[in-house]
């Protein structure tokens, strides 16, 4: 065999195991174009609006702050709130009429949607991800279903003393797929440990209070705080305690006053916590509460315009923006956390119903929903710094949700 013939079957052995494998050979002839850079995209600043009267979502981008897209067909959602995929890719939206719907945020189309219940409002995601659960009005209790499937697991009551189902409110995620909600009918908070979703283990803390509202997760998931409504006060669960048990905070903050009209009912949800003090909205007072997380005893009190409907912190601490209800609903005020004053008032439009911080805390958007409009302030200067066209926006939700606790 002469030489030339001994180095072309090398060649071919030395390519046989390539080939084998499925490696492609490097060939002259020209490689297929990639596709074009505007095709792919991140997830981490993307968002969404809902549109409340006509059943929509406006995808947005944060960075751009602009409109990207839009999808239609999610039903009721006069009371919708969104959780999001670990990847952030999916939104997970409950709407009043109990339906879940998945949103492939990417492709701008429902990928997925059942429809869980009678009447809900709201839900929440597990830590790793793999379990969904929304929390229902009718006919109560809550559902657990498969994050990939919406494939439902199981359907948990939550029952009174009589044996009627009650209404959840405040659902938050909690490490090691567990969960935690509000009984409003029936004073007590439940931890639902989902480790087998088809078999969740209830341990319920009774005896918290009448009627909770709402309820917050501190960021570090150690502490739950539930508003409640029929009484002054709130009720706390210390999470890292061996037995977590339900004890009153701020009862009696009213201090025999005759609360006012209450227009429409606070929201705890958001980050209301500032460095080592929780800001929260009194109930029938033109007042947020500061209290001491480390003793949970009130430390102070600042006048606001109106009674809060939402009390977010900036992500820095630095700040807490409050809006509120009517009459007030057209305005939304800054507070500086270390003097404990407003220091601006500002009037974005008319009915304003949501805001939400960008993951660092540089910009604010505030759904005005009266004015179709989402107005987007730089939080230093307090600058308009966009203003988009939504009809009807109500909630705010952006993908960086997905990395806190209690989003």
């Amino acid at each position: 065999m002469n030489s030339m013939k001994r180095r072309a079957l090398l060649s071919l052995s030395a390519a046989a195991p390539l080939l084998a494998t499925g490696c492609a050979l490097a060939t002259s002839h020209p490689a297929t174009p990639a596709a074009a850079p505007t095709a792919l995209r991140g997830t981490g600043d993307l968002g969404v609006v809902i549109e409340r009267a006509h059943g929509a979502l406006t995808l947005v981008d944060t960075s751009r702050r602009e409109a990207i897209g839009r999808v239609e067909g999610l039903g009721d959602l006069s009371h919708a709130s969104v959780v999001f995929s670990r990847d952030e890719r999916f939104a997970y939206v409950f709407g009043r009429d109990g339906g879940l719907t998945q949103v492939d945020l990417l492709a701008q189309r429902i990928a997925a949607r059942v429809l869980q219940a009678g009447n809900s409002i709201g839900g929440a995601i597990s830590a790793d991800g793999s379990l969904v659960v929304a929390q229902n009005y009718q006919p109560g209790g809550i559902k657990i279903f498969d994050a990939h499937s919406l494939e439902l697991l199981a359907d948990v009551p939550a029952l009174t003393a009589s044996g009627e189902r009650s209404r959840v409110v405040g659902l938050a995620d909690l490490p090691q797929r567990r969960f935690i909600y509000s009984l409003f009918d029936a004073e007590a908070i439940c931890i639902a440990d989902c480790s087998d979703p088809r078999q969740p283990r209830i341990t319920q803390l009774p005896g918290i209070g009448r009627q909770p509202y709402d309820a917050l997760l501190s960021p570090s998931g150690r502490h739950y705080i539930a508003g409640l409504f029929g009484e002054d006060g709130l009720a706390m669960v210390d999470l890292w305690d061996d037995a977590p048990r339900a004890r009153r905070i701020l009862a009696g903050y009213g201090r025999g006053q005759q609360p006012l009209p209450v227009y429409k009912m606070p929201h705890l949800r958001g980050w209301a916590v500032a460095g080592r003090h929780a800001y929260l909205p009194a109930i029938g007072r033109h007042e947020v509460l500061v209290v001491d997380t480390d003793t949970w005893q009130e430390v102070g009190r600042i006048p606001v315009a109106g009674q809060p409907v939402f009390v977010m912190a900036r992500p820095d601490g630095r700040q807490v923006w409050v809006n509120f209800s009517v009459p007030d609903y057209h305005r939304v005020q800054v507070i500086d956390t270390p003097s404990r004053q407003v220091v601006q008032t500002l009037e974005p439009g008319r009915a304003v119903l949501h805001m939400e911080f960008t993951p660092r805390g540089e910009s604010l958007w505030i759904s005005c929903r009266d004015d179709n409009r989402v107005q987007v302030y730089d939080t230093h200067t307090r600058q308009l710094q966009a203003s988009l066209a939504v009809d009807a926006p109500s909630g705010i939700f952006f993908t960086a949700r997905a990395q806190r606790m209690g989003f």
